[in-house]
């Protein structure tokens, strides 16, 4: 599924992307499928308002996004639930998890939203190579930062995607625990021949990107 930026400028920061130029913000830019595209930028210069605007959790913008051939401005709610669940999967910057649903319980939500793509035990499989196995029984609320990084990228990984959109998602992890996780990211998105965006802070070496752009 092709992804088309045509023209996008948050409304709240017109006047600040004057005074600075930037490869992303009001160009037309296509992704393919199956591209692994990075977005680097400071902090407070837009990341995870370029993902929500890209995920149509903001209206408050300029230009159109253009997901296969659905203008996203005009899609439906119930068509966007559907790209949700079968096309588009996310890693959110504050990761979203329910707090007093076990980790498990937070994986199974994406894995049983639609008809499951993986057994129950994947989670398992998962867990165990980003070395959280040992919480998948405990609350959220009770895991630290890093851990609930860990989760999110599982639970997003349960659902089917042809992109996966990831919000600093290593920001709380160490090299080692980074590079199980890019493993896992690469594993499945091959599996998939799907594409992901990621942003960041700095550049990595973790994946073999398509693109890397700076916002």
């Amino acid at each position: 599924m092709q992804l088309k930026l045509q023209n996008i400028v948050p409304v709240p920061l017109k006047e600040k992307l004057l005074q600075r130029p930037s490869v992303v913000w009001n160009k037309d830019i296509t992704f393919e499928n199956g591209e692994w595209v990075k977005i680097k930028a400071p902090s407070g210069t837009g990341k995870t308002t370029f993902v929500h605007i890209i995920y149509k959790l903001r209206k408050d913008y300029e230009g159109d996004i253009v997901w296969g051939n659905q203008h996203l401005s005009k899609i439906i709610k119930e068509e966007l639930a559907v790209l949700r669940q079968q096309n588009v999967s996310i890693v959110f910057q504050d990761l979203r998890l329910f707090p007093n649903l076990t980790a498990r319980e937070n994986i199974e939500l994406n894995r049983v939203l639609q008809e499951p793509i993986y057994d129950s035990a994947v989670i398992d499989e998962m867990a165990n190579i980003l070395g959280i196995a040992a919480i998948l029984n405990q609350k959220a609320s009770l895991c630290s930062y890093g851990e609930q990084q860990r989760i999110a990228i599982i639970r997003a990984l349960m659902q089917p995607f042809q992109w996966l959109v990831m919000d600093e998602p290593f920001s709380h992890l160490d090299k080692m625990n980074i590079e199980r996780a890019a493993s896992l990211i690469e594993r499945e998105c091959r599996k998939r021949n799907a594409g992901f965006i990621l942003t960041d802070l700095e550049d990595d070496s973790y994946f073999t990107y398509t693109k890397c752009l700076n916002l």
